[in-house]
């Protein structure tokens, strides 16, 4: 009796996670196993592994979230492709179905059809998957389950999938000056949570790093252009996809404790009134740091207003220099530009030492913006008597770019930009226990390993490369989700 009360106890959640892990235990089926060991060359190469595939597979409980943090932490598609083909097989009967079903949510059709057209797949059969448990399902709990699994059975088996289909990539206008951007594939960015600093990390390192732990950790501004002025620039095209950008760029720097504001489509002294305005808050007296994210069109030194008017990026560091902002004076100031600077392509160059390199199925954008050499008069009377101590006109900065001087940037038009992406990727993961200029050495690694993927057209297997200047006289340690105990 009291056996038969406890079992009538169980709640229906209960009941649910105990039949998953059962049907678990059952491992792949072995004709899926090797279905996809027969084309795992191919997936690695071609399979996009992003955020909403690997959602979709999370949904489905087919991955943990933790094994989910694994996969996009690698630095690579093809590394983050062949991690996730590891762990199939050992994620139940289900897995495989789940994985076709991703395939196609995430618009990867061929590669659900090369999985479902193999041999052994060739007969469409309506194989129901037997779910071995030490109990016969019981209660609504049980039939929902196995309701659920003969729905994706069916959607599965008697979709008919079409053949696999391209982001197309529309031509671009001539133009009359050096603000091209390219639209190509890319992963999408991740949004694993920003991962903590610890107590001792922070203890450790807070003496010969800059001072980081008022809260909010400072103010950021991001200026973002996606649509530019038919009339007044016929020559710059909608930087579709830069709306993912600043979305991105505001979510992971207010997980990092900064008071975001974002600005769109900006003319060039709509842009300058921003910044003017941004650089003279008092409220950055009580603060530690502040960041500043342009994205839009540019050429070499300056970016493009909606007016097709341009901006100096020489003016906009004068703006935060120690003369023209001295409330940020000894504070790190943090830029991180978004442009082209210039309509070369890189095309790349065969490696000739080392290992064979294989073709990434993703590639992004880059824009950038040179850090300029301000002049102006600056000069601090010193107190009668005592001098004061004197700063540079300049320092304190760092400055990430997007792309080299005289290369055009490239854009996912539903993802955003490579460079982008990967500072937030190296963000989230990283900026608990790595200074900020290592992060963005990290950005430039993982940047350097990809490439376009548009066959038949000039971008495919193009290349980029991210650069970064900086002033900075300490490391800059963001010490993200920690508050010092006083």
């Amino acid at each position: 009796m009291i056996r038969n009360f406890c079992r009538s106890d169980i709640s229906g959640q209960h009941r649910i996670n105990f039949y998953r892990s059962k049907m678990l235990e059952c491992g792949m089926l072995e004709r899926d196993r090797l279905t996809l060991r027969r084309q795992s060359a191919v997936l690695c190469k071609q399979l996009v592994v992003d955020e909403i595939l690997i959602q979709s597979l999370q949904a489905d409980d087919i991955l943990t979230e933790s094994m989910a943090e694994s996969i996009m932490a690698e630095q690579t598609s093809q590394k983050r492709s062949w991690r996730l083909l590891l762990l199939l097989p050992k994620r139940g009967p289900r897995a495989f179905n789940s994985f076709c079903a991703a395939l196609r949510d995430t618009e990867q059709q061929h590669l659900c059809d090369l999985l479902t057209q193999s041999p052994q797949k060739d007969g469409r059969e309506t194989h129901v998957e037997s779910i071995q448990l030490d109990e016969e399902p019981e209660g609504k709990a049980g039939q929902l389950l196995i309701q659920t699994a003969e729905k994706k059975r069916e959607r599965f088996v008697d979709s008919s999938l079409p053949l696999p289909t391209q982001e197309a990539i529309a031509p671009k206008r001539a133009r009359t000056h050096d603000s091209m951007e390219f639209s190509l594939d890319a992963d999408s960015p991740i949004t694993t949570p920003v991962l903590p600093c610890t107590s001792a990390f922070y203890l450790s390192h807070c003496q010969q790093s800059y001072r980081m732990n008022s809260s909010p950790r400072g103010f950021a501004l991001v200026i973002s252009n996606v649509t530019f002025d038919a009339c007044a620039a016929p020559d710059l095209d909608h930087r579709k996809g830069g709306e993912v950008d600043d979305e991105v760029l505001r979510k992971v720097f207010t997980e990092l404790d900064y008071l975001v504001t974002v600005h769109r489509n900006l003319p060039a002294q709509g842009m300058k009134t921003c910044i003017e305005n941004f650089c003279r808050l008092p409220e950055h007296r009580t603060v530690d740091s502040c960041v500043v994210c342009l994205l839009s069109h540019g050429v070499e030194g300056a970016v493009y207003g909606t007016d097709g008017q341009l901006l100096q990026l020489d003016w906009i560091f004068e703006a935060f220099d120690n003369v023209h902002c001295p409330l940020l004076q000894n504070k790190p100031k943090m830029f991180f530009i978004q442009a082209c600077r210039g309509d070369e392509m890189d095309c790349g160059v065969e490696q000739v030492d080392g290992p064979a390199r294989t073709c990434s199925p993703s590639c992004e954008q880059r824009d950038a913006g040179r850090e300029g050499q301000g002049s102006g008069d600056s000069r601090q009377r010193g107190d009668v008597g005592r001098p004061r101590i004197k700063l540079p006109q300049r320092s304190d900065m760092i400055c990430g770019f997007a792309s080299l001087k005289g290369t055009a940037a490239m854009r996912n038009t539903k993802r955003g930009s490579w460079f982008i992406q990967e500072l937030n990727t190296a963000l989230r993961l990283h900026a608990r226990d790595t200074h900020l200029a290592d992060i963005l050495v990290q950005v430039n690694g993982r940047i350097k390993e990809r490439e376009g993927y548009a066959p038949g057209t000039a971008h495919h297997r193009c290349k980029e490369m991210s650069e970064f200047t900086s002033s900075l006289c300490k490391d800059l340690y963001l010490f993200p989700k920690y508050q010092p105990q006083y």
